[in-house]
């Protein structure tokens, strides 16, 4: 007959074919949530400011403050299979030479449904610099409100809570006293 030890692995086998198969019907079963979380982003102002660049002291670069409102509720996105969201604020912009630009200046990462409902006003907590240093002859930025859902099993998604209704544009540039 069977050993005892081919016994156990030809059950350890199932019961392991078994939990994968579950697994991927929970990854599946993610796809049929289809949430729209509502959100509202509003940029209150921007301030530019020239100063000396980090590494090179003798050179001048623009930094971009930007002072926004966020009111989001996003607690359509929790449900079981969801562990935490990231999210992050995006400004969009071409710079003069027209190359476009995706810069992330504000990030926060939700655990809790609790802590789902989003309401936030403040700057931003990254450096917003431009790679040519300067802020001079770009067009304006628009500003995003994203997400990523991070759930226990399966894909990432990714989606857009809120966005800025007309691009903003950048003010002149400040020296800093």
């Amino acid at each position: 007959m069977h050993s005892i030890v081919s016994r156990i692995n030809n059950t350890s086998a199932f019961l392991s074919s078994c939990l994968m198969a579950l697994l991927a019907a929970i990854a599946l079963s993610s796809f049929a949530f289809t949430a729209q979380p509502q959100g509202d982003l509003a940029i209150s102002s921007i301030k530019v400011v020239s100063s000396n660049a980090r590494r090179y002291p003798n050179k001048k670069q623009d930094m971009a403050f930007v002072h926004f409102n966020i009111t989001a509720d996003l607690t359509p996105l929790f449900h079981w299979n969801t562990k935490q969201l990231f999210l992050y604020l995006e400004a969009e912009y071409a710079n003069a030479q027209g190359v476009k630009n995706e810069v992330v200046i504000w990030d926060r990462i939700v655990r809790r449904k609790e802590d789902a409902f989003i309401k936030f006003a403040g700057k931003n907590k990254y450096m917003f610099r431009d790679i040519s240093s300067s802020f001079k002859n770009v067009p304006p930025a628009n500003y995003s409100l994203k997400y990523n859902v991070m759930p226990y099993v399966g894909m990432l998604t990714t989606g857009e809570a809120a966005r800025t209704s007309e691009p903003v544009a950048f003010p002149p540039t400040q020296s800093r006293l």
